[in-house]
């Protein structure tokens, strides 16, 4: 079951760290079986209660995972494992379409911004006992929600997307819990579900989000929570229309208790509009992030939702953090009232390269996807053998393993280094690396 290494300790807290320790040195592989509790508790001369307690840590680890009667395992990639160790190093002189970060020419200045802050901060000094959020932060993010359709909530501040998704999932669910989940889908979120001990329940998706029929089996196998990306997915560029939307509502009406997690990763950045899911269900968010169009490092997304999950969300950001820089927030107020981001003219700078390059591709016979956002997704038979072709021709482009757990094989490439004049260039050498060709417009 596990070859020559052998689980020692007494304490729980020793027996995982000694299943810790086998994974990180790879003396337990992905996918090795754990010894059932009583037997391991058998050979450790040891209660099953403490077995059971250790391999709990495990599971809230990311380390294992339960399945049920087929007993514990190593996790294909356990959280110390992050997706992002999959990504190549880039040689000097290719060109680099792996990487997700936006266009920094279309990024705005944060000297301004920063510097009115600091002023503002000068007169009146954030201190212990203030209000987590700026009220007119506050006021202008739930202006925007209200102008996209979005149901009344109170708002929230965390630092950034992946921030706010861990409280609210931690704010509702349990070890063992199991969460639907894009696939592909954000790579974040494929680690984070299963760091915090909960199983991934893969969803497929297609040009307009997540598959309603491939969202209901998620639910029929008792899906606690599901994570719709709504405009500009990562990797695939899905953005969830109107129909799409329609269909998913009434499905999560018949799913009352299933907790809703909108992340509008293209806030910002896209001409799409918004059709949002909140407010079918009793507990629901949808989290909006400043990455992509005003810069990763501010680190500041808002959230909305119902009462319940945005208090015990503060509730427990209190115990933390306390709270998100003030200081942070009142640069972002600045950004968003001195208009700093021309919002039509990003979504068109990258709609113009995503959409040629998706045309160059569809051209020469390749099926690609890209209706919105920074990402074209290109199904490929063999990601290797293409991602490993395309960096000898000098394109450095992200294999999909980094973003899939059901999903057939594919790449994503970021239009934001790219100009449309290279558009060409690019999709012969693609065409040329993906010689047997991608077919389909589903991702699995």
């Amino acid at each position: 079951m596990l070859g020559d290494y052998r689980i020692t300790g007494r304490r729980a807290a020793d027996i995982a760290a000694g299943v810790e320790a086998g994974v990180a040195s790879g003396a337990l592989p992905p996918g090795s079986l754990l010894p059932p509790m009583r037997e391991l508790a058998g050979d450790l001369g040891v209660n099953p209660n403490t077995v059971a307690a250790a391999y709990r840590t495990l599971r809230e680890r990311g380390v294992i995972e339960t399945d049920g009667r087929r007993g514990s395992r190593v996790r294909s990639r356990p959280s110390s494992t992050p997706r992002d160790a999959l990504r190549m190093v880039v040689p000097e002189g290719v060109r680099d379409l792996a990487e997700g970060n936006p266009d920094v020419s279309l990024l705005p200045s944060l000297d301004g911004p920063l510097a009115a802050a600091a002023r503002r901060y000068a007169q009146a000094p954030t201190l212990y006992g203030a209000g987590p959020v700026a009220p007119e932060l506050a006021r202008l993010a739930r202006a925007d929600l209200d102008a996209d359709g979005v149901p009344p909530g109170p708002v929230a501040v965390t630092s950034g997307a992946l921030d706010g998704i861990e409280r609210v999932l931690a704010a509702h669910l349990r070890a063992g819990d199991a969460v639907a989940v894009e696939d592909p889908g954000w790579g974040g979120a494929l680690d984070l579900v299963p760091a915090l001990g909960l199983r991934v329940l893969p969803v497929a998706v297609d040009d307009d989000g997540p598959r309603v029929d491939a969202v209901a089996r998620a639910l029929a196998a008792g899906a606690r929570a599901l994570i719709v990306t709504a405009r500009a997915q990562n990797p695939t560029g899905a953005a969830v229309g109107a129909e799409r939307a329609r269909e998913l509502r009434a499905l999560l009406a018949q799913h009352p208790e299933v907790l809703l997690i909108e992340d509008d990763h293209g806030n910002g950045i896209v001409d799409l509009p918004l059709h949002p899911l909140g407010g079918v269900t009793r507990h629901w968010v949808l989290v909006r992030s400043t990455a992509k169009a005003y810069g990763p490092d501010l680190r500041l997304a808002v959230l909305t939702g119902d009462a319940v999950t945005l208090d015990r969300l503060r509730g427990r950001q209190r115990l933390g953090p306390g709270w998100v820089s003030r200081i942070i927030q009142y640069a972002v107020v600045e950004l968003w009232t001195s208009g700093a981001v021309d919002r039509t003219a990003v979504a068109r700078s990258y709609g113009q390269r995503r959409d040629a390059l998706v045309e160059a591709l569809r051209e020469r016979g390749i099926a690609a996807h890209g209706r919105s956002g920074l990402n074209v997704w290109v199904p490929v038979v063999d990601e290797t053998v293409v991602v490993s072709r395309l960096l000898a021709a000098g394109w450095a482009v992200s294999p999909g393993a980094v973003y899939r757990v059901e999903a057939g094989p594919g790449i994503r490439l970021t239009v934001s280094q790219l100009s449309v004049a290279e558009v060409p260039g690019l999709a012969d050498a693609v065409t040329a690396a993906a010689s047997v060709g991608a077919a389909g417009v589903r991702y699995d």
